[in-house]
């Protein structure tokens, strides 16, 4: 059985290895989520490692997916820092290994994020995504509203850029 957690910075230094594996992983095999490959595993971990220093502030949200004591997937809430935008915050790096995929787990992941966020008074969601990805698939599953694509915006893993698709999804408030 999967269990989805909302984790501490420290756990998120604890788990920081596997989450490497998982960004190597999703990179690997052609997932644009920021970096290019091939990607070193242990840099993959120092990013991770870094991102603790939000968690702990509060800026980032950062839940895992564990399945048989081990990471399947996760996914991030990056808090918008501006007095004016505290109403939403963007969904980032959604991964699921890929062994995992097609169980629903990508969903699950984004439903905790959802249901999390409108408890902090977060009332719009925002993402963006490589245009033609199966996480759109995901997104558009989910009741997500696609706002239109960019062309050449971010470069994949080859380094090759590609459009990349933005969405958005408003919540209830409180």
């Amino acid at each position: 059985m999967t269990e989805i957690v909302h984790v501490s910075a420290p756990e998120l230094v604890t788990y920081a290895d596997e989450l490497a594996g998982l960004l190597a992983e999703t990179v690997d095999e052609g997932s644009s989520v920021g970096f290019l490959a091939p990607l070193d595993r242990e840099a993959a971990a120092a990013w991770w490692r870094e991102r603790a220093t939000d968690v702990e502030a509060g800026r980032v949200g950062v839940w895992i997916a564990r399945e048989g004591g081990r990471v399947s997937g996760t996914i991030a809430l990056v808090r918008a820092p501006l007095p004016n935008a505290r109403h939403r915050a963007e969904v980032a790096k959604l991964m699921v290994r890929p062994s995992a995929r097609g169980q629903g787990l990508g969903g699950a992941l984004l439903s905790a994020v959802e249901a999390y966020a409108a408890t902090e008074g977060i009332t719009l969601l925002i993402l963006d995504t490589e245009s033609g990805s199966l996480a759109e698939q995901v997104y558009c599953k989910a009741g997500w509203t696609k706002v239109g694509s960019v062309p050449g915006y971010a470069a994949d893993p080859a380094g090759i850029l590609k459009p990349t698709t933005f969405y958005y999804k408003e919540l209830a408030a409180p």
